[in-house]
């Protein structure tokens, strides 16, 4: 029995964000090629939006689609084996009963894990920092190229043309698809914990599209993170990571009504937190301690785990707090890292100490930075200067929860 267009349409969506990324993973591991993997993942999505309406969806859509992938790519690709060589080599894979590889994995017998090979091969050292991420984001979270250029406030095309030359990049040097080893991984970690990182905090905070299409991201996220840890248990950052997310997640449930309204923290009901993750984070980031290596994510952990051991927004220890800013400063000294800083001395000296150090920063244009503002000028009954911030803030909000609290924060100002 069919199904109607809408209802496969949604169906196809949701599928995108849970299974996209493991579908191309796959495909890489086998094909090595990441376009070719792209491609083949692409068309059984097409194929799907034309037969699940007429036959109906079947019992293992997630399977059928990682199937039909494969399937269209053994086709393209014996088209191509008379005459390319490199095509000969992945059809022989391809319809190979064993689960074989275009290149060395390393110890797989560690961790198995085609999702965190993928992260690594998009941060690999050879590739710009920006387009580790901005690859990581195509890849495993099944971005558009329209969207990452908006992340990125580039043009589309620039970032097209980046994303085309990390893929010719990976490609042409035949970098490998696997888990460094052991001695490679202290270099290889970092920009893979920062990419790992930032999926979670588009997944949580959805600064790309409405939070239902990439919500997943967040769970993907910290998966990879408890991988990361069976890889390197001792591993401070890693652990730091892991306590990070586990302290974010925690705290979900207050931070969106079941209408998926956003509630700023001085109005989150507390006893909504998850417990056991709560519990969970916190036990990372006393390991991190005890291993005594600090770096910026466990610092970033430890600030998570103030707040999530305070009562009330009235008892949370801000000066704690603001020393580990400054902690955080001297690892990575950013705006990002002051603008943070700056509403944590909000909270312990008062709005005009905050806002003296929010005005010294160079982000015009940040949304988060404007509402900041906004929040403080209010709280200074400056509010004609809040409801103008309130304004440069909504113009650069494109999530529709993130606007409607805006424009709620801003008639409450205004009136």
């Amino acid at each position: 029995m069919g199904a109607s267009e809408v209802d496969v349409g949604r169906l196809l969506a949701r599928l995108h964000r849970d299974e996209g990324g493991r579908c191309v993973a796959t495909l890489v591991r086998v094909l090595g090629d990441v376009d070719a993997a792209e491609d083949a993942v692409a068309d059984a999505f097409e194929r799907a939006a034309r037969r699940w309406p007429e036959d109906g969806v079947p019992p293992n859509p997630g399977g059928w689609l990682t199937t039909t992938a494969r399937n269209i790519a053994i086709s393209t690709w014996r088209r191509a084996s008379t005459h390319d060589a490199r095509a000969a080599e992945a059809l022989r894979r391809l319809e190979s009963d064993r689960d074989a590889v275009p290149i060395d994995l390393g110890d797989l017998e560690v961790v198995p894990d085609d999702q965190l090979r993928l992260v690594f091969l998009c941060c690999h050292p050879a590739l710009h920092p920006d387009a580790q991420v901005a690859l990581t984001l195509r890849l495993l979270g099944g971005f558009t190229t329209e969207q990452i250029a908006a992340a990125f406030l580039v043009p589309t095309t620039t970032m097209a043309q980046r994303l085309v030359r990390a893929k010719r990049k990976i490609r042409d040097g035949r970098i490998a698809y696997r888990i460094p080893s052991p001695e490679e991984l202290p270099r290889r970690l970092p920009p893979v914990l920062a990419v790992v990182l930032l999926l979670h905090t588009e997944g949580s905070q959805a600064s790309i599209g409405p939070t239902a299409e990439i919500r997943s991201l967040a769970t993907v996220a910290l998966h990879l993170a408890e991988v990361l840890t069976t890889l390197l248990p001792d591993e401070p950052e890693a652990l730091g990571l892991r306590g990070l997310l586990r302290l974010h997640e925690s705290r979900r449930p207050a931070r969106v009504t079941a209408e998926g309204d956003l509630v700023r923290l001085a109005d989150q009901d507390r006893s909504t937190w998850d417990a056991a993750l709560l519990r969970a984070g916190l036990t990372d980031v006393r390991r991190c301690l005890e291993l005594g290596r600090p770096g910026p994510i466990q610092i970033q952990a430890a600030i998570q785990a103030v707040h999530a051991t305070s009562s009330s927004l009235a008892t949370t220890d801000w000066a704690q707090i603001v020393a580990l800013y400054d902690q955080l400063l001297t690892f990575r000294d950013d705006d990002l890292v002051r603008m943070n800083r700056a509403i944590a001395v909000a909270e312990l000296d008062g709005p005009g100490a905050g806002l003296a150090l929010l005005d010294d920063l160079e982000l015009d244009g940040h949304r988060h930075l404007h509402s900041a503002r906004a929040e403080l000028l209010d709280r200074l009954g400056r509010r004609d200067e809040a409801t103008a911030e309130f304004d440069r803030a909504l113009a650069h909000t494109t999530n529709e929860a993130e606007r409607a609290h805006l424009l709620c924060r801003r008639h409450a100002v205004g009136t």
